[in-house]
């Protein structure tokens, strides 16, 4: 069987930790914490480290139970 691809756009394929934290309901060091840990993927875009809203998206897509 063919597997089937979807593309998701996102308006923001990154945003700042405090915003994840905001839109979350995390709080910044949890954020932080997670992203130490590599369970949040980031991008360092010059001295500010983002959260990957695209690799996030992408992650969750890839879960075996994802309809």
């Amino acid at each position: 069987m063919d597997e089937q691809k979807q593309i998701i756009l996102l308006a923001t394929p990154v945003m700042t930790q405090d915003r994840y934290a905001q839109l979350t309901g995390l709080t910044e060091g949890q954020v932080r914490g997670q992203i130490e840990k590599g369970h949040l993927p980031s991008l360092k875009i010059g001295r500010v480290r983002m959260v990957n809203i695209a690799a996030l998206s992408q992650q969750a897509m890839d879960q075996e139970d994802w309809q």
